[in-house]
């Protein structure tokens, strides 16, 4: 009898453990992706802020030091990670903030127009590539030029020449080069950019690169810290260019994040 109770019991149990569904997976609620208008829409202060925080805690203790001068084994280090880093396209809600020595600048892409350019900077950004580079090539009233890892060797007279190892082939497209347009400098041919990048500070001082340079961002957050850079002093180059910064500007770090 007891025997035929326990079985009747566990019959039970097997007939509830079969019938019982599985409960379906909680599926995490997806920001939606913005519209155009929004995705360049201009971010406050405020908002540039929480950005740079929420960054900075999905990044951790990067243990940088960006005033320190990189030996040729450390650049070719950096090289070597850029090498090995694979990305997906800039998303809708993605944004890169570029935390200066002057403030942070928050950039939005023109991922669907220059998509090459705005994945490459993706890439670099997630490399590391960017963070203690400077802001070698100032010239009031027309742009400011930045993204060249020579700029942190000891020698000053490589700045401007450096690349990440790579071309991108040219993304001519038809954005002017307004104020907070953020493009990639090349060398004479049009399929020689590669991380070096400049922002735009005046429509009238850059017309003339409308159609001869991709265009493959926007700064949407910082654009009064853009403005301040450009202001800074600067000393003439051996080249007969007045464009040296007297004091260094650069990247503290570069981050990628999403809205």
């Amino acid at each position: 009898m007891r025997r035929l109770s326990a079985l009747f019991i566990l019959s039970l149990v097997i007939i509830f453990s079969c019938s019982r569904k599985e409960e379906p997976p909680v599926e995490q609620p997806q920001k939606p992706a913005l519209t155009e208008d929004k995705k360049f829409a201009p971010l406050t202060e405020i908002q540039v802020a929480e950005l740079l925080e929420k960054a900075k805690s999905a990044a951790g203790d990067q243990n940088n030091d960006p005033t320190a001068v990189l030996s040729s084994a450390e650049i070719d280090a950096i090289l070597a990670k850029v090498a090995k880093t694979v990305v997906d396209q800039v998303g809708t809600n993605e944004i890169a903030l570029l935390e200066t020595s002057m403030g942070t600048i928050a950039i939005a892409f023109y991922s669907d127009i220059a998509p090459e350019h705005s994945k490459g900077f993706k890439r670099l950004v997630t490399a590391g590539y960017y963070n203690g580079t400077r802001f070698h090539r100032i010239i009031d009233g027309f742009m400011i030029q930045g993204g060249d890892l020579l700029t942190r060797d000891d020698n000053p007279d490589n700045d401007g020449t450096g690349d990440p190892g790579y071309n991108l082939p040219a993304e001519f497209n038809g954005i002017p080069h307004d104020l907070g347009i953020l493009s990639m400098a090349r060398a004479q041919d049009p399929n020689s950019a590669g991380s070096q990048f400049f922002i735009c500070l005046s429509r009238e001082g850059t017309r003339g690169l409308d159609g001869q340079y991709t265009v493959f961002g926007k700064v949407v957050g910082g654009l009064a810290d853009v403005k301040a850079i450009g202001k800074v002093q600067t000393r003439t180059s051996r080249f007969g260019e007045k464009s040296v910064p007297v004091e260094a500007v650069y990247i503290k770090n570069a981050y990628m994040v999403t809205r």
